[in-house]
């Protein structure tokens, strides 16, 4: 197992702290209007796959997800629930948000092991910085905005920390500003060495033995993921990548380029209730899945 080269320090040390509560996370979740713009574009979850990979490169993800969890049964239930997590974050209220982020540090408590804690802050920042990456290249490269639109990246990353705040990362443990967030990104990225941890959930991933009757969407997620990987994680996943393989992921996004331009925003984009509600009942779900699991497994 490989382990990686000199970690970036993008931002200083940080220690967790508790999720701030009442009128400071009221105060900080209310602007929350162009990180729910973007989150509620459809064409945002084309970048799933690429984040979910990309923060299995890191190493101390990459040991908390292949020895915390069941993602041979359960291949891509940490996508939906940073997925779920990451909806209520956006359009909950601060109660909502105040309740489910207790509910995660409590799953991430038990998440502990050599070199990696569930609660370090410096994971937290890593996960939620490949989240916005991949929004911000579908945002960019796919959804494509107009010259004569508003370039929405900078405040998007600025609203957008408040993911890893909620969680224990606090705002100055985060890069300030979109350039320092891009170079950030560039160094982790670039010192990153794929494990065999996570090659092995990326294949559980990919490649799910339990979702057969899926395959004609596997292969399109298989093929988009692979497509939007930076060149450096793709190659040290071993995934296949030929000029042929480029085609079928090329048209794919060039049609949802085309679809997202010429369908209105009201049809493209579900109610913001509805999503909250379905990603609160997933969580609650999975974690009394979770707690029976846990309550089989006592001698």
């Amino acid at each position: 197992m490989t382990t990686p080269r000199t970690s970036p320090t993008p931002a200083p040390a940080a220690t967790p702290v508790s999720v701030p509560m009442g009128e400071r996370l009221a105060e900080r979740l209310a602007d929350r209007d162009v990180l729910g713009a973007l989150a509620a574009e459809p064409l945002i979850g084309l970048g799933a796959g690429r984040a979910l990979l990309m923060q299995l490169a890191h190493p101390g993800v990459a040991r908390g997800v292949a020895e915390h969890s069941d993602f041979a049964d359960r291949p891509l239930a940490r996508l939906f629930g940073t997925l779920d997590f990451l909806l209520v974050t956006t359009f909950g209220t601060p109660d909502q948000v105040a309740r489910i982020a207790a509910k995660v540090r409590g799953v991430h408590t038990a998440v502990r092991g050599e070199g990696y804690s569930g609660n370090d802050p410096d994971l937290q920042l890593w996960v939620n910085a490949t989240l916005i990456d991949s929004a911000l290249y579908i945002y960019e490269h796919v959804m494509r905005p107009g010259e004569d639109e508003p370039d929405l990246a900078e405040e998007y990353y600025r609203q957008a920390r408040i993911v890893a705040e909620v969680l224990g990362c606090p705002l100055d443990a985060q890069p300030p500003d979109l350039a320092a967030f891009r170079a950030y990104m560039a160094e982790t990225v670039a010192s990153l060495e794929v494990t065999d941890a996570a090659r092995e959930v990326a294949a559980a991933v990919l490649y799910p033995r339990k979702l057969r009757a899926l395959a004609p969407a596997l292969m399109v997620f298989r093929l988009v993921t692979t497509a939007l990987l930076p060149e450096p994680l793709r190659d040290q996943y071993g995934l296949p990548w030929t000029r042929n393989r480029r085609r079928a992921p090329d048209i794919v996004l060039r049609t949802a380029t085309d679809l997202h331009h010429l369908t209105p925003a009201f049809l493209r984009r579900p109610p913001r209730p509805l999503l909250v509600r379905l990603a609160r009942h997933r969580v609650d779900r999975t974690l009394a899945s979770r707690r029976a699991r846990r309550r089989q497994a006592r001698p």
